[in-house]
Parts: C-alpha cells; sequence; structure tokens
C-alpha cells in the first residue's frame, strides 16, 4: 500500500489558533479577542512595536507553548491517518522548545514519524526534503510559499488568513474536512 508523506504545523494546526491570547492580553494590558486577531503579525494586533512583541514572545515562550491545547477533533484523525501515511510535524517553534513540544506531542499521545523545529517559517525547503504530498497549515503566507512550490496545502480557517487563495491551497474548518481531502488524494495517486 502506498503511503502519503503528510507535513503538519502544530501551532494554530493540531492546537487551538488563539491559545496564548490571555498571555498577552495580560502583559500588554490589552483585552483582545479570537475575531480581532486578523493578522499573523501580533505587534499588528496589539498595536505595538514589532521588538516589543518579541520581548514578550522571548521572555515567555516556554509559557506560551506550555499552555498550547490540542484541537478536540485532531487525535481520531491523526490516529486513522498514521495508519497508512508518514506524518511529519513541521513548524516554525525552535529548538529552545523542543522538549515541550515533544512532551506535548507525547502527552496527547500523538503519532509522528518525525518532528522538525525550523525556528523560521520558511518550510519550502524542508518540504522537499520529506517529498511532501500534502502540507496542512494555518499561515497564510506559508500556505502561499509552499502552494508556489507545487505542494498541495490545505489552510485551517483562523480569522488571521482569510485572504485569496490559489488553486493548490483548500480551506477546511476541521480536521473531518481535512480527513476527506486526504482520503480523496490517496485514491487520486492509486488510480
Amino acid at each position: 500500500m502506498m503511503k502519503l508523506n503528510i507535513c503538519i504545523d502544530i501551532d494554530g494546526t493540531i492546537t487551538d489558533a488563539y491559545y496564548w491570547i490571555h498571555l498577552a492580553n495580560k502583559y500588554f494590558n490589552k483585552h483582545i479577542k479570537e475575531e480581532d486577531v486578523t493578522s499573523y503579525e501580533m505587534h499588528e494586533v496589539f498595536n505595538i512595536e514589532k521588538e516589543e512583541y518579541m520581548k514578550f514572545y522571548n521572555n515567555y515562550i516556554r509559557e506560551i507553548h506550555e499552555t498550547a491545547t490540542l484541537k478536540e477533533d485532531v487525535k481520531p484523525i491523526l490516529d486513522k491517518l498514521s495508519e497508512t501515511n508518514n506524518l511529519y510535524f513541521v513548524t516554525a517553534r525552535d529548538k529552545r522548545v523542543e522538549d515541550i513540544t515533544i512532551n506535548f506531542l507525547k502527552d496527547n499521545n500523538i503519532p509522528y514519524n518525525d518532528i522538525f523545529l525550523l525556528g523560521k517559517h520558511y518550510k519550502v525547503d524542508q518540504a522537499i526534503e520529506l517529498d511532501c504530498d500534502i502540507f496542512i497549515e494555518d499561515n497564510y503566507n506559508n500556505a502561499i510559499q509552499l502552494s508556489k512550490a507545487g505542494f498541495n496545502v490545505i489552510l485551517i480557517d483562523t480569522y488571521y488568513n482569510r485572504k485569496k487563495l490559489n488553486d493548490k491551497i483548500t480551506r477546511v474548518t476541521n480536521w473531518d474536512e481535512i480527513y476527506n481531502i486526504i482520503i480523496n488524494i490517496y485514491l487520486e495517486k492509486v488510480s
């Protein structure tokens, strides 16, 4: 049986997209709600300088990622997909939170073949190296880069990625939709 190589982002993809807002609201003394997060650039959302947001992120990186919450419909879908496919987590998280990331996956019994903490948002090279068949992402710019490099992308809908898509990107709202798309891609490859 042929296996697909499925690359999966972590934050906003298998985790809730907005789990960190309460920490940033407290730090910046703001009252940002999920629907206010209409940009992936958090300094724009909080109306502050980028350096100020990066200072917050760097000071609280571990606490931010330790509070991540798994989306409720992710685990059963990943369990099913892992039976017949290769699952690779490809994240912009950096090595400072490698232990937190691995423990999060382990504590939630998330199956995977390997994990890549890139420390940057550019993921095309890693997708090429993994011979990726489909990439599951929430970052609009990543989705565009990956799609322009020829990859099929599933973009999980968020308030911050609602922009025009090209024909290599499919927007979804839940993991059941992701599963159905992947099954269809598999069927196309074997027929």
